[in-house]
């Protein structure tokens, strides 16, 4: 049980960082495709923003605390950060491998939930799985 709290926390964190960063290349987009890069963007960072209590509600369904404070979620993350604001496809190439990255965790929640005797817990990963394998999509779509 301990490892699945773990990998929730560590999804709770980069779930937290991918909104964070969708958010502020949302703010800061610019270019050509600007109207659609900004409209995509909101539009992922409201759909990452959406699990966020979801995901802390799992936390809590086993037990355990989910994390507060900003440093501690970022302490949790596992995607890069970065001050410099990057031209509109960096930003975009960014997003894709933190998502790629971020599917890494979520498989391996899965695989802890399961482990647990948790299917309650694994399906709603595994749709938290789907859901960003639709992102990653888009995201390779636009990258391309």
């Amino acid at each position: 049980m301990e490892q699945l709290i773990a990998q929730l926390r560590t999804i709770l964190g980069t779930n937290f960082h991918f909104y964070a960063k969708s958010h502020s290349y949302h703010w800061n987009v610019e270019g050509r495709n600007f109207n659609d890069d900004h409209a995509f963007l909101g539009a992922l960072y409201l759909a990452v923003f959406a699990n966020v209590d979801l995901i802390a509600e799992k936390i809590r369904f086993l037990g355990a605390y989910a994390p507060t404070g900003l440093v501690r979620l970022l302490e949790l993350s596992d995607l890069e950060d970065s001050e410099n604001i990057p031209d509109s496809r960096t930003m975009f190439a960014n997003l894709l491998a933190d998502n790629d990255r971020f599917m890494y965790h979520i498989r391996a929640g899965i695989a802890a939930a399961d482990q647990a005797n948790e299917p309650a817990i694994s399906n709603f990963l595994q749709d938290l799985l789907d859901q960003h394998a639709k992102h990653g999509w888009m995201l390779k779509s636009i990258v391309k």
